[in-house]
């Protein structure tokens, strides 16, 4: 994988210097092809002032000085069918493949708005609609669904479900949906304000030679891409292209596609971002042994782009394709924009890469001088000559999202409204250049049905149906689509499911997982620590550890591949309590970068009051210590009922909240809990529930929930239902319930075992928690000891499910290869 360390880059000899180029271009010049293939091999220390100094010129020109852009999206995977083959791909499916995981060869229009109000409450204002090209052309399965509902192709749906986005939520779209026709770009451009595809490159050899990653796929054709993008250009589109970096092209091809692209654009001035990705190998494809884009390589195409471009291009990267130590030098190359980030949605192209969070992003971007701004589909540029670029249909909907510069103004899309009308935010100001200035009265893109379709009722419009009188089916999609419009006797009776419903439920529960965090399963390598043995005079009993035993058995954790060491538990009341903290430091002494996830809102009472620290103090010294993340759990149910009876030793709920929203406010992430199956009530069940995402709401701190089987409890909630049926209805309403608020539902298999694991995993889980190694050194101290879970072990649960799996890090991050595979 990739570092943030560039090996030197040697300028090749040619006649004119490299320095005398730049010069030329920094003046205004514009390389041609053996300019810009000189531009590649060239130093990036030579590269990179001058494509910051052009990035920065056009910013000051555009208005915006400082500004890095982004759009915050949903991911609407339409189909995963495609006519295609290419080498590096996972996000294509097979019929067979979209059998064997349940998967439909078509999102339904329930599904795509589903996932899109979801966003909607987000604050998204993109729906990015990404699918394979013209898959009815080689799948009669996608012909017959077509044929089934009315469509005449796949791009005819794409209109259909985005006018329809648009019309129930506000929110805009952006088509990827591959190589068009020039009638279809017509079709698409009243109903998507900005289309995209990527050229990739111009390499013909990639296309037509076997072997290579275009071999067979009949929509890389690289002229065919190229008319793509001049018919765009003609239909008056705004529209996103880029290059592939690392897939096998040269270098030359490289600065062939670059000035290519460069020529369509001045053309017709339609481009307006030019995308420079890298390859990233994915498991389970034809090139999942190629090394990564070289990042020296990468790092000159995407300052080379800016330079081929100039100054009032956006040059575009996606964030989620590099490490974050490697985001600030793409910045000093010149980018100015980080493209679609969704705070809901995995990227179901790169599943393996998760988004970063927005937060951090903007963190990231200031940490390097710039300010990150969020702006619409279509770029401000585009949005403020409206009347040449855009629709009128769209104008009102744009209108109403867009700011007086042409970025997002800061307003939510709204949801379903009655035919005819569109509300404007008080905070959407218009916008110079071409858009109506009443838009309060002008009409929307109607709903009205496709043929095939029916319009779908949601709270709060017209034909919107009280929970209590729907089927199951029909309030478990209404749940997944909007938890919050549900009572709690709603939220009781999909708790209680059996039969069929039960099986309708998980459906729509394993729907809501799929298509927001994706197909992937996670697991992390990971050790307990139960410090309550720890004692610093020397271990006398099983389970004891003193702190050099720690450090050793942090370093054998690092060498068996763990990246995670888990520390929770009370100290006993002899022992000092800066033993939490001496403890820490232990276990960094001995794998200086593994992430230790410490201390239970119990444990940090603890500190806080026996320490005399305070809880701001105790919280402070843990992260000076090296506490990373903390766990949620030391609570059974938020309910002082149920404490009292069942663990009347856990901190009193209050103090429970307290403190798990305080970590969270000292900017540690948490896990959150539930453990079920005793004395609670399925009401009791769902106000946990709904504490839990109001802390979310309030704090953004939790990143997963695990509900968790009360070892001896297997009391069900209904009469002679069966443990696992009580397990899928649990993790089903806790997807459902948390959807757009917790991301992560995680299995505990330790409490359920392997195979009923795997079930639950298709009941709307995604992750298995750690592998909770024990160890050669003191493999007694883990409070789970002798409950292993190895990573082969967990890759055969993946596959059984025809799932992609990937070892993760605590707080979700890719896990750096190289880990153990025992």
């Amino acid at each position: 994988m990739s570092t943030g360390s560039v090996a030197p880059r040697v300028a090749p000899a040619r006649g004119t210097s490299i320095d005398d180029l730049l010069a030329r271009i920094r003046a205004g010049h514009r390389p041609d092809v053996d300019e810009t293939d000189a531009l590649l091999h060239a130093p990036l220390d030579s590269l990179l002032p001058v494509a910051a100094a052009l990035r920065d010129e056009g910013l000051i020109d555009a208005g915006r000085p400082g500004v890095v852009t982004y759009s915050r999206k949903v991911f609407v995977p339409l189909t995963t069918l495609c006519r295609d083959r290419c080498h590096y791909c996972v996000f294509v499916d097979t019929p067979g493949q979209l059998n064997l995981l349940r998967k439909p060869a078509y999102m339904s229009p329930e599904q795509v708005l589903t996932v899109v109000r979801q966003g909607q409450a987000l604050g998204c204002k993109e729906a990015l609609l990404t699918l394979g090209d013209r898959p009815e052309e080689r799948w009669p399965e996608a012909r017959a669904w077509l044929d089934a509902h009315g469509f005449a192709s796949t791009i005819d749906y794409v209109a259909h479900i985005a006018r329809l986005i648009t019309a129930e939520t506000g929110m805009l779209v952006h088509a990827n949906p591959g190589v068009m026709h020039p009638d279809e770009l017509a079709a698409l451009r009243p109903v998507s304000p900005s289309m995209g595809m990527m050229l990739e490159t111009t390499s013909r050899r990639l296309f037509e030679e076997p072997g290579q990653v275009h071999f067979g796929s009949p929509d890389k054709d690289p002229d065919l891409r190229l008319g793509v993008i001049d018919d765009a250009g003609a239909a008056g589109i705004p529209f996103t292209t880029g290059i592939l970096v690392g897939i096998g092209e040269t270098v030359r091809d490289r600065a062939e596609s670059l000035v290519a692209m460069r020529d369509r654009h001045d053309r017709h001035g339609h481009v307006q971002e030019v995308i420079v990705q890298n390859f990233r190998a994915k498991p389970r494809t034809a090139m999942q042994g190629v090394p990564d884009a070289d990042l020296a390589e990468y790092v000159a195409a995407v300052a080379t782009a800016r330079l081929v471009f100039g100054p009032r291009m956006r040059i575009q990267v996606p964030p989620n394709l590099s490490d974050p130590g490697e985001l600030g030098l793409l910045i000093a190359a010149g980018i100015d924009d980080w493209g679609g980030v969704s705070p809901l949605t995995a990227d179901h192209v790169n599943p393996e890469r998760p988004w970063p969070q927005i937060d951090d992003l903007a963190a990231q971007t200031a940490a390097h001088g710039y300010t990150l701004r969020e702006r619409l589909t279509a770029h401000p540029e585009f949005v403020r000559d409206a009347a040449r670029w855009i629709d009128p249909a769209l104008h009102a909907p744009l209108r109403a999202l867009a700011d007086a510069e042409g970025l997002a103004a800061d307003v939510t899309p709204h949801a379903s409204l009655p035919e005819g009308t569109h509300a404007v935010t008080s905070g959407g100001r218009g916008t110079e250049g071409g858009l109506p200035l009443d838009v309060a009265s002008s009409a929307r893109p109607s709903s009205s049905a496709h043929p095939g379709s029916t319009p779908s009722a949601h709270p709060g419009s017209p034909g919107g149906v009280p929970g209590s009188d729907l089927g199951v089916r029909r309030l478990a999609e209404r749940a997944a689509s909007d938890p919050l419009s549900l009572d709690d006797a709603d939220w009781v009776r999909l708790l209680r499911t059996t039969g069929a419903e039960l099986d309708d439920l998980t459906a729509a529960a394993d729907d809501a997982r799929r298509y927001t965090v994706g197909e992937p399963i996670t697991l992390v390598q990971n050790r307990n620590l139960t410090s309550t043995g720890l004692r610093r005079t020397g271990r006398t009993a099983p389970g004891e550890f003193d702190l050099d035993d720690a450090t050793a058995i942090a370093a054998d954790a690092a060498a068996l591949g763990a990246t995670e060491i888990c520390i929770q538990g009370a100290l006993r009341g002899d022992e000092d309590p800066a033993g939490y903290l001496d403890l820490v430091r232990a276990v960094k002494r001995g794998a200086p970068g593994i992430h230790v996830h410490a201390y239970r809102p119990l444990d940090v009472r603890d500190l806080a009051d026996r320490g005399g620290l305070g809880l701001a103090g105790a919280l402070a010294a843990l992260r000076e210590a090296g506490v990373d993340t903390v766990p949620g759990t030391g609570v059974k149910v938020l309910s002082e009922r149920v404490r009292a009876l069942v663990a009347p030793g856990d901190l009193e709920i209050d103090h429970w909240v307290e403190g798990i929203t305080a970590a969270h406010r000292a900017g540690f992430r948490s896990t959150s809990v539930l453990f079920y199956g005793h004395v609670e009530t399925a009401e009791e069940r769902i106000a946990h529930l709904r504490r839990l995402r109001e802390i979310q709401t309030e704090t953004r701190g939790f990143a997963e929930f695990v509900p968790i089987p009360l070892p001896g409890g297997d009391v069900p909630l209904v009469a002679d239902r069966a443990p696992i049926d009580e397990h899928r209805a649990m993790v089903a309403v806790s997807r459902l319930m948390l959807s757009g608020s917790i991301p992560h539902v995680q299995i505990p298999w330790t409490r359920v075992g392997r195979d009923t694991a795997a079930v639950l995993l298709r009941s709307g889980g995604d992750d298995l928690g750690g592998t909770l190694y024990d160890g050669r050194v003191r493999p007694d101290t883990g409070i789970e000891q002798g409950l292993e879970l190895p990573v082969a072990a967990a890759e055969r649960i993946a596959r059984s499910l025809m799932r992609p799996f990937r070892l993760r890090t605590t707080d979700y991050r890719v896990a750096a290869e190289g880990g153990a595979r025992a």
